[in-house]
């Protein structure tokens, strides 16, 4: 129990940790602005919460199926946007999961080395992922018509001309609660799991 337990905090708090590294979604009106800062930061990102969240299972397969829960995330915003009214080309879903089967398929090929997973792998998704992006992004219609047609209501913390908004999720009484909880679900687990023993 403790083990299945675990496994859905990690992938809990990876996904977390890849969502709050900058912008997740490529907003049209924005999105070759924000490439840059979201091919690094999700790059990143999408290897450190794949290698933690695959080394922890053993299994490889683990980190395409992080990326696809990735992927879903994204199709629900892009959902929302659209049902304010947005258009549908508003949200660019970003590619994640060919970037973490290369990660999968170096993990597997080096006979599940972990350190030939963070180097070959993590070189692998930082060359492909803004590749599959910029395919990704250059297939939107008309985005400067949609930029001045639908501008957001707000723009991401790192494009607004005043002091950005860093910290402002961290110190959110939900946020907070929500991370303490799922780091004590662990031991709470352990703990339950030696009683009953």
């Amino acid at each position: 129990t403790t083990h299945y337990l675990f496994i859905v905090v990690v992938a809990v708090n990876s996904t977390l940790l890849t969502i709050n590294a900058g912008d997740y979604i490529f907003y049209t009106d924005w999105a070759w602005t924000s490439f840059v800062v979201f091919s690094i930061s999700q790059s990143t990102m999408l290897t450190v919460g794949a290698i933690y969240y695959m080394l922890f299972t053993g299994v490889p397969g683990t980190a395409t199926y992080y990326a696809t829960i990735m992927t879903i995330y994204t199709w629900v915003a892009k959902g929302a946007w659209f049902a304010l009214g947005y258009p549908y080309d508003f949200i660019a879903v970003p590619v994640w999961i060919p970037s973490a089967m290369l990660l999968d398929l170096t993990y597997w090929a080096t006979r599940r080395n972990k350190h030939a997973a963070i180097i070959i792998g993590g070189t692998l998704v930082g060359l492909s992922l803004p590749m599959f992006n910029m395919i990704n992004l250059l297939l939107v219609r008309d985005p400067l018509e949609t930029a001045f047609k639908y501008p957001r209501p707000t723009l991401p913390p790192y494009m607004t001309p005043i002091e950005p908004q860093v910290g402002k999720f961290y110190n959110s009484p939900v946020a907070l609660g929500s991370g303490a909880s799922a780091v004590l679900t662990v031991p709470i687990a352990a703990l339950g799991a030696k009683l009953n023993t």
